[in-house]
């Protein structure tokens, strides 16, 4: 990594990180409304996200979401010692990992567990989610065509042995949330019936041209906090998860006037329209500018009710992130891992 500030006040044009509105979860932690997300994709290596961590928090920032599968978090790690050695308190930061497909067996998930924290020079996680609810995997840079022999369809029972091994984690003191990603609403039920430690987070696609309104009010009335990926439209999100029928967020009209009245990118104003609807996004950039505004965009200057509602009606049930590769049969359409008809695909 380049030579950075080893202090970590905050640089004169950032963002007073208590400026930044957050949500209390049921264990009474704040978990800030914006975070930095990590995934480098295909457009950025391991060094620049993390330098990007160390630049995110000299303008105010102090959630970051990571994930053993991004394969960057002993990068990001020291980052975040440098960070804390820099004078920022463990306990002002707010830190994401993810247990991945391959370590669902109930013996692998604290191990799994104990190497993120390992590599985030961590004694504590603060949200800890089950990547996917399915325990399928793929190499990185297959595509979308790839199936694992071993791949299976969610089953009810295995997850929550999983489950009961993330709540393991709560209890020892290893993680002090637990959250689910990439959930429907036929799923995110079972798991309420059965959980002792309920999710107090679900991740999910979010943007203006998919809104998923239905699983974000189930969320929101279930007292569960929606956290969106993807929340300008993935404008570079990897080759394989584009199709011809991919619209593109930032490009909408609406959206495109909406920034222009207020003097700002459309990206800002996605994110805007995010925070203030309720939901937690997680853009990634390593761009020292468009990580500032990201920040910024949800600490002043707000969208009216009326932009608000010109937002909502733009809609376009435009899903990006299809999971073609965590299917289970080599005929099966990309549907069937989101339980559109209201119930759990079988095997």
């Amino acid at each position: 990594m380049s030579s950075t500030p080893t202090s970590f006040s905050i640089a004169d044009d950032g963002v007073d990180p208590a400026a930044v509105p957050f949500h209390t979860l049921p264990s009474g932690d704040k978990m800030p409304s914006l975070g930095l997300g990590t995934f480098g994709s295909d457009h950025a290596d391991h060094e620049s996200v993390a330098e990007a961590v160390v630049a995110a928090a000299s303008v105010g920032y102090r959630h970051f979401d990571c994930a053993a599968v991004y394969g960057n978090e002993a990068y990001i790690g020291k980052s975040l010692k440098q960070i804390t050695d820099g004078g920022v308190k463990r306990e002002s930061l707010w830190i994401n990992s993810k247990l991945w497909n391959d370590k669902h067996a109930e013996e692998d998930v604290i191990p799994a567990c104990k190497q993120s924290l390992k590599d985030l020079q961590l004694d504590y996680i603060d949200l800890y989610f089950v990547h996917w609810p399915f325990p399928n995997f793929h190499a990185p840079g297959c595509d979308i065509t790839s199936r694992s022999a071993d791949a299976k369809p969610y089953i009810h029972e295995s997850f929550m042995k999983t489950w009961r091994q993330m709540e393991k984690l709560v209890e020892m003191g290893l993680v002090r949330n637990i959250g689910t990603s990439n959930m429907t609403i036929p799923k995110l039920k079972l798991v309420l019936r059965d959980a002792k430690i309920k999710p107090v987070v679900n991740e999910m696609e979010i943007h203006p041209h998919f809104q998923q309104p239905e699983l974000f009010q189930f969320i929101v009335d279930n007292g569960i906090v929606p956290v969106g990926f993807s929340p300008i439209g993935s404008p570079a999100r990897p080759e394989r998860d584009r199709t011809a029928d991919d619209t593109v967020d930032i490009e909408d009209p609406v959206i495109v006037k909406i920034a222009a009245d207020h003097n700002i990118h459309p990206a800002v104003v996605c994110l805007k329209w995010a925070v203030q609807r309720g939901q937690i996004p997680i853009p990634m950039s390593t761009k020292r500018r468009n990580i500032l505004a990201n920040l910024k965009a949800v600490t002043e200057d707000p969208l009216s009710d009326a932009e608000m509602q010109a937002i909502a009606a733009i809609d376009k049930n435009c899903r990006l992130i299809k999971g073609q590769v965590f299917l289970w049969k080599a005929d099966q359409s990309w549907e069937d891992l989101w339980d559109l008809n209201g119930e759990i695909t079988p095997a």
